[in-house]
């Protein structure tokens, strides 16, 4: 046995966000955390919540806010997709 400091993965606390936080891609359910409650939820949306962001606003004739955190634009994607025509079909 070694003596020497335990190597288990001791880098920065991540968050547990639920997959799908960013897109379609992984979105099975409902998020298991509020998004408000996320550790990073506060920094700013992620590049591919952007993209998909401005998809859905622009199938719903809607803006998409400048400056959103990653729980924002979360919240927002979700709001957008209940009203999405397209993704309600399938």
């Amino acid at each position: 046995m070694s003596d020497g400091p335990a190597q288990a993965n001791e880098g920065p606390a991540q968050a547990s966000e639920p997959a799908g936080s960013d897109g379609p891609a992984g979105s099975s359910g409902p998020l298991q955390k509020d998004p408000q409650d996320w550790v990073t939820g506060d920094e700013p949306m992620t590049a591919p919540q952007e993209s998909y962001l401005r998809t859905l606003a622009r199938e719903a004739g809607a803006d998409v806010p400048e400056g959103l955190s990653k729980a924002q634009a979360s919240e927002l994607i979700d709001e957008l997709q209940a009203r999405s025509k397209r993704l309600r079909q399938q």
